[in-house]
């Protein structure tokens, strides 16, 4: 068993520069059940980093502040991946660190259970909410609104307002875990969390947080779920082979993409909607053309890769997340084999690899160009992403697929090799 397959030599593979790390404050009830780093977050507009770093906290940093310190190392010279720059949790003061006047505050935030889910929501004011009837509002959010939703241990979401850190809505309507959760990116504030009960719930934050639907369909653990970049699809996953897609529109269920052979533990639509990334503990990513239900590619983690009856077992190859890369083509994964792999959809192997013990969940920054990854010890690490200018085919294939959907491509009176390009059937 190998994690790269005969035809790849890994020696070959480049390997990715750490950048960075934010370490958590070391006490002797750190080792016990509750310290992992379930969540990292970044901010849509690229100015906030946060991340759950165990034992209820949560740690709010201005994402350009980070990425400063990580860029200039001790006398001013840059870091390198021998010798990242760390920096510690524990020259806090109080709630926050003391900022420049006009600059974002740090915050840390006592959720008061352990946290799972991590989200940030901005709001659009032409984006009203669906709840017509009702005039009055608690809460009013602007174009400058910034939110962080955090989903506990306790089935508890609590929601709080990022540039100040005060808690702002307590929903409280789940009955186990709440695993995940997930704005709709066209700023109207809904959100979906993702339960262990079961349950998908919906909720209207411009409503004052009223439940609009809860979705029900899983026979297990909810892990994980994803919008499509224009909130019209949700995709959830969990402790089950299949992948649930929602039209949310009418909160009913679409399909069941069927193909991976054990529980799949993460999702995320790539940023022009056309493909879907899920991550499974039977080894494997696979990326679908949801819009036709067909598989696209499959990045494997283990060679030979296990048949389907034994790839149900546990494994160290198990896929922990997934994310894509705003840039349209490259994926990252974290495996229990303590690697991070770095994929282009061009190819069938990694493009670079980066060495992470116990790494739990990843996001891409909003810029595409640094990967944060959360691990069991409540530390984050940061990855810069490998840098790649992409082609002109590719940028007018995102935008043309932003608004078609497979089926729309399909029926242009185009010749074959583009419509199979536009398709992603020649990757």
């Amino acid at each position: 068993m190998a994690s790269f397959p005969d035809s790849v030599n890994e020696n070959d593979i480049g390997k990715a520069k750490c950048i960075g790390e934010l370490l958590v404050p070391v006490a002797p009830f750190d080792q016990k059940s509750g310290r992992e780093a379930w969540t990292v977050a970044f901010a849509p507009n690229g100015s906030y980093f946060a991340w759950s770093q165990g034992h209820r906290i949560v740690r709010l940093i201005p994402w350009t502040k980070c990425l400063k310190n990580f860029s200039t190392g001790h006398g001013g010279e840059g870091t390198n991946a021998s010798s990242p720059r760390r920096l510690s949790c524990q020259n806090t003061d109080g709630n926050h660190i003391i900022p420049v006047a006009g600059e974002p505050r740090e915050h840390t935030i006592d959720c008061g259970d352990i946290v799972w889910g991590l989200a940030f929501g901005s709001s659009v004011p032409e984006k009203q909410s669906r709840c017509v009837n009702i005039e009055w509002h608690r809460f009013r959010f602007g174009q400058d609104q910034l939110l962080l939703a955090t989903g506990l241990n306790n089935g508890r979401i609590k929601i709080w307002d990022v540039y100040t850190g005060k808690l702002l809505l307590n929903l409280m309507d789940h009955t186990d875990v709440v695993r995940d959760l997930t704005f709709a990116p066209d700023g109207s504030l809904m959100l979906v969390s993702a339960s262990r009960d079961k349950t998908l719930r919906v909720w209207d934050l411009k409503d004052d947080g009223n439940m609009v639907k809860v979705l029900r369909g899983h026979q297990n653990w909810v892990y994980c779920s994803a919008f499509s970049p224009d909130s019209s699809i949700l995709c959830s996953v969990g402790a089950g082979k299949a992948v649930f897609l929602w039209n949310m529109d009418k909160y009913t269920l679409i399909q069941k993409l069927e193909g991976h052979h054990h529980d799949v533990v993460s999702c995320e639509f790539s940023p022009d909607g056309a493909l879907l990334a899920t991550a499974s503990y039977d080894t494997r990513v696979i990326l679908w053309d949801h819009h036709k239900a067909t598989v696209l590619l499959e990045l494997g983690h283990l060679f030979p890769p296990p048949s389907p009856i034994f790839a149900g077992g546990a494994n160290d190859r198990w896929v922990r997340s997934v994310s894509f890369c705003p840039d349209g083509r490259h994926i990252a994964s974290i495996t229990d084999d303590r690697l991070i792999r770095f994929w282009s959809i061009e190819e069938r192997a990694p493009q670079a690899i980066a060495s992470l013990s116990n790494g739990l969940c990843c996001a891409f920054s909003a810029e595409g160009n640094v990967l944060a990854a959360g691990t069991r010890d409540g530390s984050v690490h940061f990855w810069e992403c490998p840098r790649s200018i992409a082609s002109l085919q590719h940028m007018c294939r995102m935008a043309l697929r932003r608004v078609m959907s497979t089926q729309q491509v399909e029926a242009l009176a185009i010749p074959t090799p583009l419509r199979d390009y536009l398709t992603y059937k020649v990757i």
